[in-house]
C-alpha cells in the first residue's frame, strides 16, 4: 500500500479544475491519482510488498545487549522520472553530496529521522532490528506525493505550480518514515478512526523529527507538517497544521484547510479510507496540546508518552480516539506517575478537543465512531 502525504482529495480537488491556464496542474495531479489509485484500499498487514517484512504482532521490548543501536544504512535511488523502483543508486552510506539537492535532502533526512528514533527512543531504525533505509527520488513525471510503501520511500518533484519536490519538507520524511515505524508496532489499521491514529503518529514524528534536527522546543516549533512543499504562488504555509488543524491554507487554487480540530467536527466520510488525512486533526490537536502544556523539548515529554503507546502492545489495530487517548493517559502514567503534570497534560488535551475515554478500561466512548 502507498501510504501519501498528500491526500487524495486535495488532489482530487486539484485534477476538477477547469482554469485553461492551470491545465499543467491539473494533468499532474490527474497522473498522480492515476498513479496512486491501484494501492489505495490495500490494509497495512493484509498484503505487504512482496520484499517487504511484514509487522510483528508483538512489539518487542528492548533488553540491553539485544540489538545495537547501529548507525544508519543509507541508500538513495533516483528513478530518472520513470515509474520504475528502485532506480538507479546515486549515493549510498557515507557517500558525498552529489549535485542533486532531492538526492542530499532525503539522505539527509532519513539520517535525522534515524537520529531522533534511536538517540530519543533507542529505537534501531524503522524496525527496531537496523532496517536499511532505501528511498527513490525524481519518480514519476511531475508526481505530486510522496510515499511510504512498505519498503522504501518515494519521492515525486511536484508540478513547480502548486508542489516543488517532496524531499524540500524533513517534516514529510519524517512522517512517512514514520508508517514504517507504526507498521513494526502498533500497525493500526488504515481506515477510519485507527487510519486517521495512523497518519497522526506520523505527523507526529514528522514535526518532532524536525524540532529535534532544529533544536526546536514545543513553543519555538512551527507545528506544521509539508512547510516548504508548496510554491510561492500557494496562499499557504503547509499541508497540515497540529497546532490549528484547519489553517494550513486558504487558497484560490487549493481551497481551504478541511482538518476539524475537535470532535464537534468529526467528518463521517467513505472518501480517504474514511477520513484518515482529515480527522487526524483532532488527535494531532490533541499532542499539540499535551506538548504545549508540558513545555521544553516535545520529544522529551509528549513525544516518549506517544511512542510507549505505539510501541508497548496495549492497543489493538483497530484502536479508535478513544482507546488510544486512553492508552495515551496510561503510558504517561506509568512513565511519569498518575500524579504527574504529565499526566495531567495528556487528560486535558484530550478532553479539549471532545474525546471522550475512560482510563483503565480503554472502552470508546466517542458515539460509537470507528
Amino acid at each position: 500500500m502507498r501510504l501519501t502525504i498528500v491526500p487524495p482529495y486535495l488532489l482530487l480537488h486539484l485534477a476538477e479544475l477547469e482554469d485553461p491556464e492551470l491545465a499543467p496542474v491539473v494533468e499532474a495531479a490527474r497522473k498522480s491519482l492515476a498513479m496512486d489509485v491501484p494501492f489505495r484500499d490495500v490494509r497495512i498487514g493484509e498484503n505487504p510488498p512482496p520484499t517487504a517484512r511484514a509487522p510483528r504482532k508483538t512489539p518487542r521490548r528492548r533488553t540491553a545487549g539485544i540489538r545495537p543501536l547501529e548507525d544508519p544504512h543509507r541508500t538513495i535511488f533516483d528513478a530518472r522520472n520513470t515509474e520504475t523502483l528502485p532506480g538507479i543508486v546515486v549515493r549510498e552510506e557515507g557517500g558525498e553530496p552529489i549535485d542533486d539537492a532531492a538526492v542530499n535532502e532525503a539522505y539527509d533526512g532519513f539520517g535525522q529521522t534515524h537520529a531522533l528514533f534511536r538517540d530519543v527512543f533507542g529505537r534501531a531504525s524503522i524496525d527496531d532490528e537496523n532496517l536499511p533505509l532505501l528511498g527513490t527520488v525524481h519518480f514519476g513525471d511531475d508526481y505530486d506525493n510522496a510515499f511510504w510503501d512498505g519498503e522504501r520511500m518515494v519521492f515525486g518533484d511536484g508540478d513547480g505550480i502548486v508542489f516543488t519536490r517532496f524531499t524540500a519538507s524533513l517534516s514529510v520524511i519524517g512522517h512517512e518514515l514514520t508508517h514504517g515505524v507504526t507498521q513494526f508496532s502498533a500497525n493500526l489499521t488504515y481506515s477510519g478512526q485507527s487510519g486517521a491514529l495512523n497518519e497522526s503518529v506520523s505527523d507526529v514524528f514528522g514535526a518532532l523529527v524536525e524540532q529535534h534536527a532544529l533544536g526546536q522546543s514545543s513553543a519555538e516549533a512551527s507545528w506544521l507538517i509539508g512547510a516548504g512543499l508548496f510554491t510561492d504562488r500557494v496562499q499557504g504555509s503547509a499541508l497540515r497544521s497540529m497546532k490549528a488543524p484547519g489553517t494550513a491554507y486558504d487558497d484560490d487554487v487549493l481551497g481551504k484547510d478541511p482538518q476539524p480540530a475537535t470532535m464537534d467536527d468529526y467528518i463521517d466520510t467513505a472518501d480517504d479510507n474514511g477520513g484518515v488525512h482529515l480527522n487526524s486533526g483532532i488527535p494531532n490537536r490533541a499532542f499539540y496540546l499535551t506538548a504545549d502544556a508540558i513545555g521544553g523539548n516535545a520529544w522529551e515529554g509528549a513525544g516518549r508518552i506517544w511512542y510507549d503507546t505505539i510501541t508497548a502492545g496495549s492497543i489493538r489495530a483497530d484502536s479508535d480516539f478513544a482507546q488510544f487517548a486512553a492508552a495515551t493517559a496510561d503510558a504517561a502514567s506509568e512513565r511519569f506517575g498518575v500524579d504527574s503534570a504529565e499526566h495531567v497534560a495528556v487528560a486535558d488535551a484530550w478532553t479539549t478537543v471532545g474525546v471522550e475515554w475512560d482510563s483503565g478500561t480503554a472502552v470508546a466512548q466517542s458515539g460509537g465512531r470507528r
